[in-house]
C-alpha cells in the first residue's frame, strides 16, 4: 500500500488540464475539425442545411458540433467504417435529446394551459362558495324566527342549494303548514289558484274592489230640502255604511305594512304543536349555521391554494401525458436509445477487432524478429 496521497481530479483540474492541452496543441483540434467536417461530406451530411434546419426547430449547432467533436475525441475512428458509426452515434444522441425536449416542451404548453384555468377555475369555486353560504345564512335568519313554518320560497332554496342536505330538507318538509304538499303550496290555495285561473279562462273573473255603500239614515227627520232653485241638498247627518261580506278590516293594533304572528296566520296549530315543532326548528337552524359556516371554511381553504400555488405533487399530476402524441414521443426515445446502444456495441467490437489484429500483427512481428535472430545466429 502506498503511502504517498494521489491528488485528487476535480471537475475544475479537468477543465484546466483541457485547457492547456488545447493551447499546446491547437493545430491537432483543426485537423480534428477538417477531419469530422470532410467525414461529414462523405457520408452525404449537408453542414450548412443541417444548421439551417436546427435553427429552425430552436437548436444550437455549435452543440451539435461539440457533441460530435467530444466523442470523436473519445473514440479516435480510423477509416470510413469508424467514422461513419461515431456521426451515427452522435445523430442518435442528438435525436434522444430532442426527444426529451418535446417531451419537456410539451409538458411546459400544458402546465402554461393549466396555469391559466387554474385561477379561473379557483375562483369560480370560490364564487360559488360564497354564493352558497350568504343563502344558507339567508335561510338562517328565516328559519330562527319564532313560530317559523316552511315557506315554499325557502323550500325551493333549500332544493337548489346541490348541498348535502337530506336532513335539513326533510326537517324543512316537518316544519311545513298542515295539509301542506311536498311542493310547499296549501291543498286549499291550490284549488284557490285553480278556480281563479278557471275564472279567468272564461272571462269570469273580476278584480273589482269591495263595495262601500254610503246612504242617509231612513229614520233621520229631514230626509232632503229642496232650495229656492228646486235643487236637492244631503245633510250631514251620520250614514249607515253598507260593507261586502268578504270584506275584513285590519287590526287596529297593527301597523301598516305590518303582518300578524304566525300562530294567528294558522290558527289550526295548536301551542303543544308549536312546542313540538320548536325542537325541529332548532335543529334545522343548527344544521344550516354549520354548512354555512363549512362553506365559508372552504372558501378560505380554496383562496389559500390559489394564493400558494401548486405543491409538485399536484404540478406533476397537471402535467401528465395524456395527449395523444405521448406514446409516439416515447416510442421515439426508446428507438433513439436503442440505436446509440447499438451503435456504442459496434463500436466496441470494432475497437477490440483492432486491438486483436494489432496484438496479432505485434506477434508476427516478434515472431519474424526471433526467427532472424536464430538465423543470423546459425550463420
Amino acid at each position: 500500500m502506498s503511502l504517498v496521497k494521489k491528488p485528487e481530479m476535480t471537475e475544475k483540474k479537468v477543465a484546466a488540464n483541457r485547457r492547456n492541452q488545447n493551447l499546446c496543441n491547437p493545430p491537432v483540434v483543426d485537423e480534428r475539425r477538417e477531419r469530422i467536417r470532410a467525414a461529414l461530406r462523405r457520408f452525404g451530411y449537408n453542414v450548412q442545411a443541417e444548421e439551417i434546419a436546427m435553427r429552425a426547430l430552436g437548436e444550437a449547432p455549435a452543440d451539435f458540433e461539440e457533441l460530435l467533436e467530444a466523442l470523436w475525441e473519445e473514440w479516435n475512428p480510423v477509416g470510413g467504417l469508424q467514422e461513419g458509426v461515431v456521426i451515427r452515434l452522435a445523430r442518435a444522441l442528438w435525436l434522444a435529446n430532442r426527444a426529451d425536449r418535446m417531451q419537456e416542451g410539451y409538458a411546459l404548453r400544458q402546465a402554461h394551459d393549466v396555469n391559466s384555468g387554474r385561477q379561473d377555475r379557483l375562483h369560480a369555486q370560490m364564487m360559488r362558495l360564497r354564493i352558497t353560504a350568504d343563502r344558507l345564512r339567508l335561510l338562517v335568519q328565516s328559519v330562527a324566527r319564532e313560530h317559523y313554518v316552511t315557506t315554499p320560497a325557502d323550500l325551493e332554496k333549500m332544493k337548489n342549494l346541490h348541498q348535502d342536505g337530506e336532513i335539513a330538507l326533510a326537517l324543512f318538509y316537518q316544519l311545513q303548514a298542515p295539509g301542506t304538499g311536498e311542493d310547499g303550496v296549501d291543498r286549499n290555495e291550490q284549488a284557490r289558484r285553480a278556480l281563479v285561473r278557471i275564472k279567468e279562462i272564461f272571462g269570469l273573473h273580476t278584480d273589482s274592489p269591495p263595495q262601500v255603500n254610503v246612504t242617509r239614515n231612513s229614520s233621520s227627520p229631514q230626509e232632503s230640502q229642496h232650495n229656492a232653485q228646486g235643487g236637492t241638498v244631503r245633510d250631514a247627518s251620520p250614514a249607515h255604511v253598507e260593507v261586502a261580506p268578504d270584506f275584513s278590516p285590519a287590526r287596529a293594533d297593527l301597523k301598516v305594512g305590518a303582518t300578524p304572528e304566525n300562530d294567528k296566520r294558522y290558527p289550526n296549530i295548536t301551542e303543544a304543536e308549536w312546542e313540538a315543532r320548536e325542537r325541529p326548528r332548532q335543529l334545522l337552524e343548527n344544521i344550516l349555521t354549520r354548512q354555512a359556516d363549512a362553506c365559508e371554511a372552504q372558501r378560505k381553504a380554496v383562496l389559500k391554494e390559489s394564493l400558494k400555488g401548486p405543491s409538485p405533487y399536484e404540478r406533476a399530476a397537471e402535467i401528465a401525458p395524456t395527449h395523444p402524441n405521448a406514446r409516439v414521443m416515447r416510442r421515439m426515445q426508446d428507438s433513439n436509445l436503442r440505436e446509440v446502444r447499438r451503435l456504442t456495441n459496434l463500436l466496441l467490437r470494432i475497437k477490440r477487432y483492432e486491438r486483436q489484429m494489432q496484438a496479432l500483427e505485434k506477434t508476427a512481428a516478434l515472431h519474424d524478429v526471433s526467427e532472424k535472430e536464430e538465423v543470423s545466429g546459425l550463420e
